[in-house]
């Protein structure tokens, strides 16, 4: 699996989340088969994205569409602050307990 870590601040948190879930259908068609809405237990106006692909193609194009199609756009992401922070990466060792 590969998941696409994104991490930024956000102006207001449930304007920011109304938005995100707005996308529902565009994450679901372009391959996300889960995701994690993550925020630091001090600091409700940052948030950290994890979203889980098959393959890294998969998140490579979905975060060019995020840039080109979201993050540009002040009514797509009404809340977002700054530039987003991203990182792709691949799980090489999962363990559940």
């Amino acid at each position: 699996m590969h998941h696409l870590q994104i991490e930024h601040p956000v102006s207001d948190f449930d304007t920011w989340k109304g938005a995100f879930d707005s996308f529902a259908d565009f994450r679901q068609h372009s391959g996300v088969r889960r995701y994690r809405v993550l925020q630091p237990t001090d600091d409700p106006n940052y948030v950290i994205i994890e979203l889980e692909f098959d393959s890294s193609s998969e998140a490579e194009s979905f975060l060019a569409a995020l840039q080109r199609n979201v993050w540009s756009s002040r009514e797509a992401a009404p809340a977002l602050r700054g530039e987003p922070q991203t990182c792709i990466v691949e799980a090489v060792e999962v363990e559940e307990y």
